[in-house]
């Protein structure tokens, strides 16, 4: 079968399109249960260029097929799971994306809704399985202020998408026009850029209070500001770091102002907390098939220009989720 393989570390361009076996077995990360899935589509997420440099903290050894993603038609399901044989899914695999055929964690997969193309499924799990947990972790009440930074990449339009479902007005900070019209097509209340007096502009917005909810994949030099951004009592959600460093926080700021800092990982809850992924899965899942998210696809390439695709993401240029299409849509 035709897979992007990754031979050495030395990034995107070292991903090469070439004949491959068919997967066996399970995936690595699915207690041995198999779920063998005909790939149509491949999304694209920061973990995958990170990964063609080495970079990410769970990465695997080269060569290795590439690909966080996929939405496809099942082939062969394990017993005792939700999935059949011809079921429409879509869900997360960490690398295996990007080829025919992909092995699959039935914990991680959902199935997609009639109406949603094989493109939409592959940037439905990844992105909307985060901000929702986000979200949840949140508390989030209806009516409430969110103020979402990185608005226009994959984490933060979904965040945009599922405010509406929590009732919640989502305020986007983006950094130039292009992602501006982005975050208001996927749901923004309202839009204040990076590059101007975005914390005065966020007070002016609410009054002087501040927001109720900080949503942040960002982090970096803008974090202390995020803090400085929510009202008495507000809870800020550390999602990632894409800004590139890791914040830290003096915590006499959480002191004085009652504020709440956490973060979030599905996987270690559910160690601890068994039934967490399930209920992100059945969220995500529920919405999708209400047609009440519709997951926002910035930019698409064929599988001949998997390197492409993972370069745009590497330099920052992509908004929305980036998808290879390894079945053209027709």
């Amino acid at each position: 079968m035709r897979a992007v393989v990754v031979e050495d570390l030395t990034g995107p361009e070292a991903a090469t399109l070439a004949e491959v076996p068919e997967p066996v077995g399970a995936h690595p990360r699915a207690d041995g249960q198999r779920l063998l899935v005909d790939v149509h589509a491949a999304g694209l997420s920061f973990i995958d260029p990170l990964q063609t440099w080495g970079k990410y903290q769970n990465g695997v050894p080269t060569p290795y097929v590439c690909g966080s993603e996929f939405a496809g038609v099942v082939v062969e399901a394990p017993a005792g799971t939700d999935f059949r044989p011809g079921d429409r899914v879509g869900g997360i695999v960490w690398h295996g994306a990007l080829a025919d055929r992909a092995l699959a964690l039935p914990a991680y997969t959902v199935k997609l809704p009639a109406a949603m193309s094989f493109v939409e499924g592959a940037a439905l799990y990844m992105n909307y399985s985060t901000a929702w947990y986000a979200l949840h972790r949140a508390q989030v009440q209806p009516g409430e202020y969110v103020l979402v930074h990185g608005a226009a990449g994959g984490v933060g339009t979904a965040a945009l998408d599922l405010a509406a479902t929590f009732g919640a007005k989502a305020i986007a900070v983006v950094s130039n026009d292009e992602k501006a019209a982005v975050a208001r097509r996927c749901g923004a209340h309202t839009v204040v850029r990076s590059d101007g007096p975005w914390l005065d502009d966020v007070r002016d917005l609410t009054d002087g209070r501040g927001v109720h909810v900080v949503i942040d994949p960002v982090g970096g030099d803008r974090f202390t500001d995020s803090l400085r951004s929510l009202r008495q009592g507000g809870r800020l959600v550390v999602v990632g770091f894409t800004g590139g460093s890791i914040p830290t926080v003096k915590v006499n700021r959480l002191l004085h102002r009652n504020l709440t800092v956490t973060g979030i990982t599905m996987d270690n809850m559910e160690t601890e907390y068994p039934g967490t992924l399930r209920m992100v899965r059945d969220a995500v899942e529920g919405l999708a098939a209400e047609g009440a998210i519709r997951p926002f696809v910035g930019a698409t390439f064929p599988l001949e220009q998997a390197a492409t695709a993972l370069r745009a993401l590497d330099d920052r240029a992509a908004t929305g989720k980036v998808v290879v299409e390894v079945v053209p849509s027709t």
